[in-house]
């Protein structure tokens, strides 16, 4: 099983029946637009500048094939909400340039030209991650012909063109394992495609916990999770050691629950419809990791997946039961659909606990409903116990078009979770759900400084450069900014 897509756009795809013509895209600013010194192989006639001002998007038939005109406006929005949740220039020209994807396919071009003025390095970066991103599809191959990249005229350099390749399939990934179904992609499979794909790395490591391991490291409460299915939980540790790294680590750990049926406290036909996408904390810190393994970052990061499934058979756990997590904890389960934090809470404590203690952990997940219910399912909820932290993180959510919000770890909060016959209980009796999911995490992170981001991890339509329905990749892009910088 595959779990990276292909990278499509700089493919030449074999495509038949392309027309033997030349698609031509100008992707330019509103100040570019007025320059003088921009040039085209066509004589434009000054009604058609005229329109392009007016409208912002123009096609015209050229004497080569269909060219087609995008003005992006980059003045700065007004300033609010601390510029936090403000349209960053990358993420402007990505949806710019990923919304032109339908016009593009359409002409079936042997050649696409795309021709940026105007445009600083983020901004072609996010353009060509943007096209990208719109040309994934789950299970076909676009026909499309070659596509090459010009900025001013002259060529994109190279490094450019791969950084922003490397960005989108490392958020097309995500993405893919988000899409496969649960048939395909349980805890054993996702175990083996890890393996697999980093077989031959020389800068990560993989570590499999089976479900002895898991045992003898008396992680109770992702096993409990797993107990049901037919296939047993994982905690896979990729540890990125790269010649030169030095400092204290950054643990990640990601929810990977392939399925999630509610347990016992099963959930409804809709509920469940989509509960293949219980997985896309995993997703987004496995995007991540194939980013990461050729990226050149100096540090040392351990990725953990959180793999299980919540399956219902005679051995399923019930509300009532007692399980003890490997910190010690007893948990008392006041209800089986709350399984994500179970699985999270184990694979959290062996990172605590390593012998290279991580200085900082930042932990992925499709945890609760409430956090969409509050955010929507564009912004990210994340909370955090450190507000240095908190701020780089915002920060890169920002500039890379990522964004989140940070929401309070109110602690009167815990008082839900107590419990009469164990040290807590994993559902709290008060409301706040994912306040109250990142209140029980903390008790398995020690003195850790550390961010908890509950995503959504599917497409919501909002974004052109989304084309296929399915996972969004989210959270990808907010690693790469907090790494990179």
């Amino acid at each position: 099983m595959n779990i990276v897509p292909s990278i499509m756009a700089t493919k030449k795809s074999a495509a038949k029946n392309l027309r033997s013509t030349v698609t031509k895209v100008y992707l330019l600013t509103t100040e570019a637009l007025k320059d003088s010194k921009i040039t085209h192989s066509e004589s434009i006639p000054e009604w058609i500048i005229e329109r392009i001002g007016d409208e912002k998007e123009v096609s015209i038939l050229g004497s080569e094939g269909p060219i087609i005109f995008k003005v992006i406006d980059t003045q700065s929005q007004e300033d609010q909400h601390y510029n936090l949740i403000a349209d960053s220039n990358y993420s402007i020209a990505r949806e710019a340039l990923g919304s032109l994807v339908g016009s593009i396919k359409k002409e079936r071009s042997k050649k696409v030209e795309i021709n940026f003025f105007g445009l600083d390095e983020e901004m072609v970066t996010g353009a060509i991650v943007g096209l990208e991103l719109a040309l994934y599809r789950y299970n076909e191959e676009l026909s499309h012909g070659s596509i090459t990249f010009l900025d001013d005229g002259k060529k994109v350099k190279k490094s450019i063109a791969d950084k922003a390749l490397a960005i989108a399939q490392s958020i097309n990934t995500a993405r893919h394992l988000v899409n496969l179904p649960a048939n395909l992609l349980n805890p054993v499979t996702y175990t083996n495609a890890v393996k697999k794909h980093f077989a031959k790395s020389s800068t990560m490591k993989v570590v499999v916990y089976d479900e002895k391991k898991l045992e003898k490291e008396k992680c109770g409460l992702i096993l409990s999770v797993g107990q049901a299915a037919a296939n047993p939980p994982r905690i896979v540790h990729l540890k990125y050691r790269p010649a030169g790294a030095k400092g204290k680590p950054t643990a990640i750990v990601g929810k990977g629950i392939t399925f999630d049926s509610g347990g016992l406290n099963v959930k409804s036909g809709a509920g469940m419809g989509v509960m293949k996408k219980d997985m896309g904390g995993s997703a987004t810190v496995m995007g991540f990791a194939t980013w990461l393994e050729k990226s050149g970052v100096k540090k040392k990061v351990d990725i953990y997946l959180a793999l299980a499934e919540n399956a219902i058979n005679e051995h399923a756990s019930r509300p009532g039961d007692i399980y003890t997590s490997r910190n010690g904890l007893k948990v008392e389960i006041g209800n089986t659909d709350a399984e994500g934090r179970l699985a999270l809470a184990d694979a959290m404590d062996i990172a605590i606990t390593q012998k290279e203690k991580p200085e900082v952990l930042i932990d992925f997940a499709t945890l609760t409903g409430a956090a969409k219910v509050s955010m929507g399912d564009f912004v990210t909820s994340m909370f955090a116990n450190d507000d240095e932290l908190a701020d780089k993180l915002l920060r890169a959510s920002q500039a890379n078009g990522d964004l989140s919000w940070r929401m309070p770890l109110y602690r009167p909060y815990y008082k839900g979770f107590k419990s009469n016959f164990a040290d807590m209980n994993n559902m709290s009796k008060v409301k706040g759900g994912s306040i109250g999911a990142a209140l029980f995490l903390e008790k398995f992170i020690g003195d850790t400084k550390w961010a908890h981001f509950d995503i959504f991890g599917w497409t919501s339509g909002f974004r052109p450069s989304l084309v296929q329905q399915g996972g969004s990749g989210q959270g990808v892009e907010t690693l790469i900014g907090y790494f990179k910088n």
